[in-house]
């Protein structure tokens, strides 16, 4: 568990909730769950969450990292990528939740099952995993109406060198996301600690897909963008919950779509690899 990091918002800083106006001067003296609510909700089509919410989003994450390791300990050479699918669609209904990406969009499974160059939403099916390939797997229970999203990328049997140095590198890419959750932040903090830190290990950082709020529905608002400027974005204010979930390719950051609408390759071929978590904003961190 990382430690937490505190941070006030001084009398004479800018207002969280956007406005521009410095916080003594705007939402300090209000009332403020109420204000900040009602301001985040209007400016940015964000929902501050409820602490009934906030529960609920919690045990559906807790069903969520159940399954993923339940996925880990089943993960060999010689699997096929549906048996990843079966596995994690009957620990759903069993748990007697809904598995958010079937149907959604017309996406034909229950998880996403990507494979050593396909960056995100590859589809199960009948590919049978080898020795040194890496894995995405990418969970979303609805557990009670409440949604929770990660994912987890492993190695199938031994590594390349390649796989553990891609793989470590997008593990970290996460952790300096997370390390800037906290109120006072910005959205723009969390993707340019990521991108920073990536692009200084040689990879590239995939700018199409991104992370987002979630909790009530699948994908809500804001954006968490995997690049960008300190200061830039959203400003952060408890009751937020969001996912960050950095791309990181091996090599170019270009990409393409297969026929199937869903799947999402590098261009150059190069290894991708994924790490995401739901994250809740505090008032002392995440």
């Amino acid at each position: 568990m990382m430690r937490k990091k505190i941070v006030k918002i001084g009398r004479n800083s800018p207002c969280p909730c956007g406005s521009g106006k410095k916080y003594k001067r705007c939402c300090r003296n209000r009332k403020k769950e109420i204000s900040i609510k009602e301001e985040y909700k209007n400016r940015h089509d964000i929902i501050i969450k409820a602490p009934r919410q906030i529960e609920g989003i919690r045990k559906a994450g807790i069903l969520l990292m159940s399954i993923l390791a339940k996925v880990e300990k089943m993960i060999k050479p010689g699997l096929k990528t549906e048996d990843i699918n079966t596995l994690v669609h009957e620990m759903t209904i069993k748990a007697g939740a809904i598995p958010a990406p079937l149907g959604y969009r017309e996406f034909p499974k229950s998880v996403c099952v990507s494979v050593n160059d396909v960056i995100c939403h590859g589809i199960p099916g009948e590919r049978v995993l080898k020795g040194g390939d890496i894995v995405n797997v990418d969970v979303t229970p609805i557990l009670d109406g409440y949604y929770a999203d990660a994912s987890k990328t492993f190695f199938v049997g031994t590594p390349t060198d390649a796989g553990k140095k891609i793989v470590s590198i997008a593990a970290e890419s996460l952790k300096r996301g997370i390390e800037i959750v906290a109120p006072g932040a910005t959205t723009g903090d969390i993707g340019h600690a990521i991108q920073d830190y990536a692009e200084k290990q040689g990879c590239s950082v995939v700018r199409e897909f991104v992370g987002h709020g979630v909790g009530i529905d699948f994908h809500e608002q804001p954006q968490i963008l995997h690049f960008g400027k300190p200061g830039e974005g959203v400003p952060l204010v408890p009751g937020m919950v969001f996912t960050i979930e950095p791309m990181i390719n091996l090599g170019k950051r270009d990409l393409h779509v297969l026929e199937d609408r869903w799947t999402a390759v590098t261009n150059d071929g190069s290894l991708s690899a994924q790490f995401e978590q739901t994250l809740l904003v505090t008032e002392t961190g995440w």
